[in-house]
């Protein structure tokens, strides 16, 4: 076997034109580092100790030790936005990942006005947060929404949507669905385009059908396209906070308490700041758990064309 050595390369061994290309390198980086480091590195560790203080915007930080973990165990709140979050990612995540492949799949066929579609449905994509969920809040309407009045047209009495504790969350699920399938659509459309049609060719001489075609090729081929989603809509997912805070203020009755939108009220209405960075890190430590645990299931079920 060949082996190919990879000594650790020190300042000392480099000639002077690599000692001048790395100079530059770091100079070139070293805005994007000065920020890194400066808004988000120190941030985050001083978020870390704020976690164990009581921390109020007017005051300086008070170190409470554990206190603030002790709360959050008898925190109702804290529980409920946890369960409410958990219920959303569920609805969103799987039921969305599936749909914008569905339309990938559709857009990647040679049809006329295919570009004009392919706009369409990524368009949802680059709008503010804010003007999607007062659009949504119009179509969710009631009375005179356009979902209701679609609905009452095939004889179907819709609900109170956003009004209802049962159905607001599902509202906020389907507005999801409408808001992020765009971004996965085109990177779907991206891997779907990158699939040698040899395979395809080769499935078709053995005799294979359309879903002998899609099962045994296209989802194989697509596997890292599908995992990358997964993992980005999932983190995105847990993130939500524009359409509970626009919306429903997190009602009725906490139905759309989502986990950020209690971070937030925290934060900025109750002005626990110190609780609130302890709510942030439990965040980041759920989602790193939860990313973690896909990338080691998808170890048996994501295939690498390059692997040996």
């Amino acid at each position: 076997m060949l082996k190919i050595s990879n000594p650790v390369v020190t300042w000392k061994r480099l000639n002077p034109a690599m000692r001048q290309e790395a100079i530059v390198f770091y100079i070139w980086i070293s805005p994007w580092l000065f920020g890194f480091l400066l808004w988000r590195a120190w941030p985050m560790v001083d978020s870390l100790y704020l976690a164990f203080t009581d921390y109020r915007l007017l005051n300086s930080p008070n170190f409470t030790g554990l206190d603030n973990i002790r709360t959050l165990l008898d925190d109702e709140q804290f529980w409920k936005s946890l369960r409410v979050t958990l219920m959303y990612v569920v609805g969103t995540v799987p039921i969305g990942t599936t749909i914008a492949m569905g339309a990938a799949m559709l857009l990647a066929q040679k049809l006329k006005g295919v570009n004009f579609w392919r706009t369409i449905y990524f368009m949802p994509s680059v709008v503010a947060g804010v003007t999607v969920a007062v659009m949504w809040s119009f179509i969710f309407n009631p009375k005179f929404g356009l979902l209701n009045v679609v609905l009452e047209w095939l004889g179907i009495k819709g609900p109170a949507w956003l009004a209802s504790e049962t159905w607001a969350l599902p509202a906020l699920i389907i507005m999801g669905w409408w808001t992020r399938i765009g971004t996965q659509m085109v990177i779907y459309l991206a891997g779907i385009k990158g699939i040698p049609k040899v395979l395809y060719e080769a499935a078709e001489i053995d005799g294979a059908g359309a879903w002998a075609k899609f099962r045994n090729v296209t989802v194989p081929m697509l596997s890292p396209t599908i995992l990358f989603n997964v993992i980005i809509e999932l983190i995105a997912a847990f993130q939500i906070v524009d359409p509970p805070l626009v919306l429903t203020d997190g009602g009725p009755n906490n139905a759309t308490r989502l986990y950020v939108f209690n971070l937030y009220e925290t934060a900025f209405e109750f002005s626990k700041m110190g609780y609130a960075s302890l709510l942030a890190w439990i965040l980041f430590i759920i989602v790193m758990i939860l990313t973690m645990l896909t990338l080691e299931i998808s170890k048996r079920s994501v295939y690498y064309e390059t692997e040996v």
